[in-house]
This record gives C-alpha cells, structure tokens and sequence, in this order.
C-alpha cells in the first residue's frame, strides 16, 4: 500500500520523566490478585468452569450434524481397524516395555526343573506393572493439568515442534519396517535405539518376506492412488474416497480368500481377545519403583499430544487449551490403568489418518472407541486375517505430512537461520536420544539460545532523519546524520546480567574514544600536580624552620656584625618570597579545583577533549533491570562525567522506571530530570544545555 506524504506539525514542550509523570498525572497501578478470581462464586463463574473442564458442552450442541457426521463416522471406522494390532503410539510402548522388562526380567521367572520361562507368571507380572504405570502417570498428568503446568508449552517454539514432530515421524517410520519386511526385530529403548534398530533392519534386509513386502506395496500404491483422487475430486465429491477403510477391510477379505499366512508367510493380526477385564485397583507398592519412569512418560506424552495439537491448529485455525490437554490425557491414563491398560498418548499416524479422512472433531474419537470396543466384545475375530503389512503401509503412506516438514530447512535458511538451527539440534537430538531425553535436549538449547540472542544484541549509533524527529542507526540509514555535539546510543536487548558489561564496553568503542584511559591519564595528572602541592608545602616549612633557625644564631652570637644580620634577613626573605608565591599559585590552582574546578578539566590538564557533550541512552528496547543494569547505568553516568560528557536517558516504559525507583537508581546526582520522554527531547535539551566542563553534583539537579 503506498503512502501519500502528508506534513504534520506538533507543538509540545520538552518533557522529561518529572515532567511527564506531572502533566499525564501518573499513579502506580495496584495489581488485583488472582486468588481473588479464582475465588469468586457465581452462577457466571461457575458456567465458565464447567465450559472449561467439560468443553464437549459447548461444542456439541452446535455440532452440524449433516456437513460433518458422516466424515466423523468414516474416520473413526477407519482409526478404529488400524488401532487394531498395537499400541497408541510405537516409541510410547517401546519405553513402556522397557520399564515391564527391567523391573519383571525373564530370569525372575524361570523354571526350577528345565530352566524356562513361566511366561504365564512373567506377562501378568508385566501387566500389573503397565496398568500401575498408567496410574501413576495419569496421576502426574492431571495433577499437573490442575496447577497448570501447560504453560510449559510457551517455551515449544514452532520451529521446536516442527522438528520434535518430523523425528517423531522418522521413528514411527523406522518402527514400521519390521512390518513391511517381514522382520523380527529385537526391542530397544533409550538413546541410539532407532539408530540400532535401524542398522538392524539393514543387517537382516536379506531375511525379508517376499509376500510380506509385496502386500506392503500393492497397499501403499492403492492408498496413494486414493489420496490423489481425493485431491483431484475435492470439488465434486461430497466426501473423501475412505480409502484407508477400504484398504483394510479388502486387504482381510483377501488375506482370508487367498491364504496370505499360510501360502506365502505374510504375517497377520491373529487372535484378538474377546471380553473387557473387570477393573482392579494398581498395586500401590509398585509406585516407588515407577515414580521416576511414570513422570518422564507422563510428559513424553504430554509432549507429543500437545505438538501434534499445536500443528493441526496451526493448520485448522483454533487454539489448543494445554491444561484441558494434560487433565484429559491423564484421566485416560487413570482410569486405563484401573482396567490394565498401559499409559498412551496421542498417536500421530493415527491422527493423520483421522485428518485425511474427513474427521472433524472429537465425534470421530468416539466413533472410534465404540468399533473397538464392540471389536473386543464380540466382533474380534472378523480381523483376526488383517495383514500387519497393510497397517504399516496405511501409517506410513500418512506420514507424508510430517515427513514434508523436512522442507522447513530450505524455507528456515531463507527466513531465520537462528530458528533452522533450533530445528535442526531438535531433530537431531530427538533421533539420537529417544523422546524423552531429546525433548528436554530441545527445550534446553532453545533456552540458552535466547540468553545467548540477549547477550549479543546489535548495538547502534542513531542519527537523525532529516526534518524528524525520528533517529536510526547511522550505519543501516545513509541519510541519517549525527547530532553535532550528542550521541545517541541504543541496543537492540535489554539489559541484564548477562550482558551489561558488553552494553558498556560497546557504548565507549561506538563513542569513538578510549574513555578508561583517558580517565586514567586525568587520575595520574591530578594526582601529579597533588604530589607537587605537597612538596611545596614541605619546603615552605622546612625553609620556615631554616629562617626561625637563624633568628636564633643571631641573637646568640654577639659578634656578627650588623652588616652579615642585614644580609642574611635579605636573603632569607627573598627565598622566603620566591616560594611563598609559587606555594601560593598552586595552592590558589588546588582551591579553584575544589571550587569551580577549571584547573582540572581536560583542556587545563592538556588532554584531548571529546567530540561531543553529551550522551543519549535510547533506552526503549529494555523490558526489565537487574541490579547489576543498574550499577552500569550509575557507572556509565560517573565514567562520561569524569570525561566532561553529560549523560541522558530517554524512552524508558514505565515499569522500568518504577523499578529504577525500588533500586534506588535516581539520587541527587542523577534525577528523573536526567530522563526524557523521547529520545528527540533529550537531545535538544542537551543542544540547549551543553556541557562545558565538570558540574558539581548540587548543580546537576538544577537543569
């Protein structure tokens, strides 16, 4: 959109923060406690927690019933025959079967007579430790969700999750091989496992099932074939093709007519169990040994669910509540394990599938819960010839969408590389160290790369526009130009602990002169002419003593002569003279040093002087001080004074000055008058009142 130049003229006085806080009659603003809110009882309040906690009120009775039913019901179908064989999410079950195994190993249940496994004994031990599990963290989880423990969240930067998600994906895929092949794999956990298992697929790549494989491809190539139409019909079908349904129920029905198991090796769901387990309370003695293990799985999945979420709506256009997230997963969780489920989380295969079919909203989850449960009552065994192949293919023909993220590095290296290389160290870190431990790699290194931004700002010297009142660095700006006589200096950060040396340092580089040596040559040259003033005095007293010293001989000895007394008085009283007046100059020079000090300026001492008077901290981009920001701001103003450089500050937001206040910044030598409202202000009022040599403190209040 092109502007049109239009002048304005506005008339003000220059105001400084007294000034200012006067005439837009400023008060502290009294912060209204939470507690009170959350203590409140109304029938308002008490519909809006209700809402919050049960959301599925608000939603559904809007829900349009005829746009969106029927793709809900076809993608909770479709879900619901692929939740099948496995678990929720692969890397889930992989930690949650390390943890069974480590503490209900195979060598606590062998045989006394042949030395084998009590397999039934070992799986209902592992049981009774999963379903504790799930307890344990389904109590983590919703105990968290209720001290709102989401705003974790606010530190999963999109490029983070981008990359947590897309190595996510990669191990989802990498799981699904074994499937695809036809392979048995042996099951690893922890850091570098995918790694393993990855080299081991490569390793037993020659032990690959020929049928396996070939129903693996026939299935991908249909579900694509599918997707395509999908994308090309949009327009003229009223729903997308259910292809991933269609895929599984055709691929049984074949398995069943042809033979898939028997003929050519292709392995299959098998028997499902038929019936619900009754509910059983968790052995409460196990949590100890599962409390550290139920945390760090209690928030992988909180991770993955809450990524997953950020990305669909991001995609979708709504917003994820991250503390509903945690107590609705943990309420999962906790009643799963009460009917010896194992701890899941949301699936991401299982989540695209559901996306790219049509699903809509939390009816499609429904739907899906439903077809399985009355699979596991009754309708089990119709799938019991489903091909593992076709499901691997399914998940991973809708890993696309995140495998496509690999795209953000081009797009991220012509955007900001800072974020490419926080996707970049999340990717790499979440493959090499599991989830868990690569999460908090991530988040971690996100953390201190932020310090690190803060501790490297760009610093600048501003300039004028000319004919405004708008100043930019004179480096990025050609016609930008300096304000004889004042510097204007800015930094793009704050300031804090972590960089408030480097804020100086620069300021005194950018200023063009070495101001801590030229400080330290003042110091040497006054001290100098200290050392001389005190050498005269200590000859003006030994000469005292000398004369006194003399008076005395003369009156002693009788006979000197008249003429030698004269003589002698002559001659000490011309020394006496000669000395007296120069003790008198520097002792003069050392009064008007303390009184109107022109004696020690820069000019009297034969040091170079600066280019300008006066200095301009623009000081709009700090959000917060520290003690130690303040403590540089009071060194700053205390070294340029020393150098004859009157120091302003301008831009300030108020709650900085109000915490420049509580650290007792502004005393009698540096007042709110020294602080103006606008970077303009300060610099002229500094033309209007330049520095000509040091002030006393008592006249610095007096601006």
């Amino acid at each position: 959109m092109e502007l049109r130049r239009r002048d304005y003229h506005v008339e003000r006085p220059l105001l400084n923060q007294k000034q200012l806080e006067e005439l837009g009659r400023w008060s502290s603003v009294t912060g209204t406690h939470q507690w009170r809110t959350w203590l409140q009882c109304s029938h308002a309040r008490a519909r809006a927690l209700l809402l919050q906690y049960l959301p599925v009120l608000a939603w559904l009775p809007r829900y349009p019933v005829r746009d969106w039913l029927l793709g809900d019901l076809l993608s909770g179908l479709s879900v619901a025959i692929m939740q099948l064989p496995q678990g929720t999410f692969a890397v889930m079950s992989v930690m949650v079967g390390s943890v069974t195994e480590s503490l209900a190993p195979d060598e606590d249940f062998l045989q006394d007579l042949n030395s084998t496994v009590n397999e039934t004994a070992r799986d209902a031990a592992r049981v009774q430790l999963a379903s504790a599990l799930s307890v344990l963290v389904g109590l983590f989880q919703v105990g968290l969700g209720l001290v709102h423990f989401g705003f974790v969240v606010t530190y999963l930067s999109e490029p983070l999750v981008h990359g947590y998600t897309t190595a996510a994906s990669v191990q989802v895929f990498i799981s699904q091989l074994k499937y695809v092949f036809g392979l048995q794999l042996s099951s690893r956990s922890g850091p570098l496992s995918i790694i393993y298992t990855l080299l081991e697929v490569c390793w037993k790549l020659p032990q690959s099932v020929v049928g396996t494989m070939v129903t693996a491809l026939v299935a991908g190539v249909v579900l694509v074939v599918v997707k395509l139409l999908n994308d090309k019909l949009q327009q003229h079908l009223p729903l997308p093709i259910p292809g991933e349904l269609l895929t599984l129920i055709g691929a049984t029905g074949i398995s069943y007519g042809v033979g898939l198991k028997h003929r050519f090796g292709v392995d299959v769901v098998g028997d499902i169990p038929a019936g619900l387990i009754p509910p059983v309370a968790p052995n409460s003695q196990l949590f100890a040994k599962l409390v550290g293990n139920a945390f760090a799985i209690a928030v992988v999945g909180f991770a993955i669910a809450i990524s997953l979420g950020k990305i669909f709506a991001l995609r979708h256009g709504y917003r994820v509540d991250s503390n509903q997230e945690l107590v609705a997963l943990g309420l999962s969780n906790l009643i799963g394990g009460v009917f010896q489920c194992f701890p899941v989380s949301c699936s991401m295969s299982r989540s695209l599938v559901q996306e790219s079919t049509g699903g809509n909203t939390q009816v499609a989850g429904a739907v899906s819960s439903l077809f399985i449960l009355i699979i596991i009552v009754k309708l089990g065994e119709l799938f019991q010839d489903l091909p593992k192949a076709v499901l691997a293919a399914a998940i991973i023909v809708n890993l696309k969408g995140m495998l496509m993220q690999f795209t953000d590095i081009c797009s991220l290296w012509k955007a900001n590389r800072m974020d490419l290389l926080i996707w970049l160290v999340t990717f790499v870190a979440t493959i090499l160290l599991n989830l868990d431990l690569g999460l908090a790699a991530a988040v971690a290194f996100s953390l201190l790369l932020v310090v690190f931004r803060t501790q490297l700002p760009h610093y600048s010297i501003l300039g004028q526009v000319p004919d405004t009142d708008i100043y930019r660095d004179v480096a990025e700006y050609s016609e930008a130009r300096e304000v004889p006589g004042v510097k204007v200096f800015r930094s793009s950060a704050t300031v804090y602990f972590a960089n408030a040396e480097l804020y100086s340092d620069t300021l005194k580089q950018k200023c063009g002169i070495d101001v801590d040596r030229l400080i330290s040559r003042k110091k040497k040259l006054l001290k100098k002419k200290e050392l001389k003033l005190k050498r005269l005095l200590k000859e003006e007293k030994l000469q005292r003593q000398a004369a006194a010293s003399k008076g005395t001989s003369v009156s002693i000895n009788a006979n000197t002569s008249i003429r030698d007394i004269e003589s002698n008085n002559m001659e000490g009283s011309k020394a006496k003279v000669s000395a007296g007046k120069e003790l008198e100059d520097t002792a003069a020079s050392g009064q008007e040093d303390a009184k109107a000090p022109d004696g020690s300026t820069l000019k009297a001492l034969g040091l170079p002087q600066p280019d300008f008077h006066s200095l301009v901290l623009d000081l709009g981009a700090l959000s917060f001080v520290d003690t130690v920001c303040l403590k540089s701001l009071k060194n700053i103003f205390r070294d340029f004074r020393e150098i004859e450089v009157e120091v302003y500050m301008a831009a300030c937001h108020t709650p900085v000055v109000t915490q420049l206040e509580a650290g007792h910044f502004f005393d009698a030598s540096i007042t709110k008058q020294h602080l103006f409202a606008s970077v303009h202000d300060a610099v002229v009022f500094a033309l209007q009142h330049p520095r000509s040599g040091p002030v006393s403190p008592v006249s610095v209040t007096q601006l």
